[in-house]
């Protein structure tokens, strides 16, 4: 079994699909700590008549100190959801496929959510379902296992009692091939794809949030990702 890890990010780009493609189960790291940097967690990147049109979502960051990223409570006030929506409208107005998943868009800015967990599982688990996925994801949380680094790791591999660890190459640098041999646990490695595909507004931007994909390329999204041709 091949097992993958990645942060619960605001509507991936595409390589977060293409991982979870390639392995057995994915975890997703749920209860570590909340970056106090800028963070994939709370945005991403979008397409506008400018170039990237990068879309945000506010969370309580002031007095709260180290948070793990499950405990993190979205920003309700102001009128930042009113205007991403309306971003998304204009700017995917002349998108093929924007109509079948408008309902799901509205719902992200709508005031259902209370924890940006709960928004970013809601919009992976949405993409990775139109995007014809059938990878099994677990929460990090839901293992009972805690841990940093090179540890957690190993630990995620022998409580789903995987054999093998699947990482992009970026990362290499980062873990311990002996201590994951010593564990008995191969490290896969590979590089995400970054197709090309039609996109609005000019210029193609690689590595946009999976939406964009889905938004120009509808059903063909799948084959594109996994950069199948037709027969």
């Amino acid at each position: 079994m091949i097992v993958s890890t990645y942060q619960p990010f605001f509507a991936p780009f595409s390589g977060f699909f293409l991982k979870a493609h390639l392995s057995d189960m994915m975890v997703i790291l749920d209860n570590v700590q909340f970056p106090q940097r800028t963070t994939w967690i709370t945005r991403n990147r979008f397409k506008n008549d400018q170039g990237t049109l990068w879309i945000t979502i506010p969370v309580w960051r002031k007095g709260l100190g180290l948070q793990r990223i499950n405990k993190v409570k979205i920003y309700p006030e102001g009128n930042w959801r009113k205007k991403h929506l309306a971003s998304l409208k204009r700017f995917y107005a002349n998108a093929p496929y924007l109509r079948e998943h408008l309902d799901f868009v509205v719902e992200i800015f709508s005031e259902r959510f209370e924890k940006l967990i709960d928004l970013n599982m809601s919009i992976i688990y949405y993409l990775k379902k139109h995007l014809m996925i059938d990878t099994p994801l677990t929460l990090l949380s839901d293992l009972g296992i805690e841990g940093k680094g090179n540890e957690l790791l190993i630990k995620i591999c022998r409580k789903i009692g995987s054999s093998a660890y699947l990482a992009q190459r970026s990362a290499e640098k980062y873990l311990d091939k002996d201590l994951f041999s010593s564990a008995g646990i191969n490290l896969n490695f590979f590089t995400p794809t970054s197709p090309v595909y039609p996109q609005l507004w000019g210029k193609f931007i690689h590595n946009l949030s999976a939406f964009d994909l889905l938004f120009n390329c509808g059903p063909k999204s799948h084959d594109i990702l996994f950069l199948k041709k037709s027969p």
